[in-house]
């Protein structure tokens, strides 16, 4: 790992971001560790932002952390870095939970990281990787549904799910919300009636165009290992609550939070593409 204790540098600091809990930073982290290897962050005199795809183009990251969540942040002109995922990981998760995390960029070559607390401080210089890549464009998606739920009420449904099928079809309409797969020694089913038990069980917020007196269901299949990785890259400490955003047979769109920063506009997105030619459970 290029990483290493240094020195203070001194010269021009293309930008600088502290925060004073090293939650968010983890988080981010554990995300990028789920789905793809390197990563380039976008800094901007707005915040930071980065949008990473997997290697097999079935899901992708969109992280938006505004300058607001920050406890301090300087920018004064759009800079760029990429870094080895599971090497910058390593560097983060060295923090505890009472350091203050502060990133810098003095060269065009490495950042500084700086960990610590008033007792104890460290620091870490993390070499760059050269990269000409650009973000991957979002896709462009409207959504028929969407669902608020609780983290927790969300991973034990998937997590009962993924006991019989690699595989989860969501369907929904303004009175039910239904979890489902099927594999090779069964099929697996989790109903929730929203319409009686909403906010009381954990879900908080539905909205469909089947609601009303329209009947039908919006339906759709996902990979239940790529929603796992997600989830729990993402703890319930981080994100409360999930929000879940799809239309029938179309590519998901997954909501989470990132810690105390949510409250000032940060978040996570995360984009599934549907299983083809899947047909309902």
């Amino acid at each position: 790992m290029q990483a290493q204790n240094v020195e203070v540098k001194s010269g021009r600091v293309s930008f600088l971001a502290k925060t004073n809990a090293p939650m968010e930073w983890r988080t981010v982290v554990s995300t990028l560790q789920s789905l793809v290897d390197d990563a380039s962050f976008d800094v901007s005199p707005e915040g930071i932002s980065l949008r990473a795809m997997d290697p097999s183009h079935v899901a992708m990251i969109d992280l938006y952390w505004p300058k607001s969540a920050f406890e301090q942040f300087e920018c004064d002109s759009s800079d760029r870095f990429t870094v080895r995922v599971e090497e910058f990981a390593k560097l983060i998760k060295r923090s505890e939970p009472k350091d203050g995390i502060e990133i810098s960029r003095c060269d065009n070559d490495s950042i500084l990281l700086k960990i610590g607390n008033e007792f104890y401080k460290r620091e870490f210089e993390l070499h760059l990787l050269e990269s000409d890549s650009k973000s991957s464009p979002l896709p462009k998606l409207t959504f028929d549904t969407s669902i608020v739920m609780s983290h927790s009420l969300f991973v034990q449904a998937v997590n009962d799910i993924s006991v019989v099928s690699n595989h989860l079809t969501m369907r929904i309409s303004n009175e039910m919300v239904q979890f489902s797969g099927k594999g090779d020694i069964g099929k697996a089913q989790a109903t929730f009636d929203s319409k009686s038990r909403k906010g009381a069980e954990g879900i908080y917020e539905l909205r469909t165009k089947f609601m009303g007196t329209e009947p039908g269901w919006s339906s759709a299949t996902y990979n239940i290992e790529y929603l796992l990785k997600m989830i729990k890259s993402v703890g319930a400490s981080s994100s409360e609550t999930i929000k879940i955003e799809y239309s029938s047979k179309m590519p998901l769109r997954m909501e989470l939070g990132l810690g105390e920063a949510t409250s000032k506009g940060a978040r996570i997105h995360f984009f599934l593409a549907p299983r083809v030619g899947a047909t309902e459970d």
